[in-house]
């Protein structure tokens, strides 16, 4: 089990992928949109924006402390989020084999498989 510093620096890591992408190609792909990422093995939701800019006002909170629901919610272990950030692990592979679930509307999930 990874930290939630580890997490957030997994997050990092994904923006970082994301902004190397030339803005062109972002504005084809990216609608912004609220997204949550609950991690069950640390009880913890990261709350984020994602934007033709990336993810931003990143946050996170206890798993049970109330929050608006998010257009696209995204539950992972954290050390899959750590793997999927430093590519060790499949975005593809992890979607089809359930490690990473996604609930959002079928375009949002589409967006979201190019991003990752």
């Amino acid at each position: 089990m990874n930290s939630i510093d580890a997490c957030l620096d997994g997050i990092a890591k994904l923006n970082e992928r994301i902004l190397s992408e030339p803005e062109a190609e972002r504005r084809k792909i990216i609608v912004e949109r609220s997204v949550s990422v609950l991690v069950p093995d640390l009880a913890t939701v990261f709350d984020m924006r994602l934007t033709v800019d990336g993810l931003s006002d990143v946050a996170h909170r206890p798993e049970d402390a109330p929050a608006p629901p998010a257009q696209v919610r995204i539950t992972v272990n954290s050390d899959d989020l750590v793997d999927l950030a430093e590519e060790r692990l499949d975005a593809t592979r992890a979607l089809l084999t359930r490690r990473v679930r996604v609930d959002a509307s079928v375009g949002d999930l589409l967006r979201m498989r190019k991003l990752l």
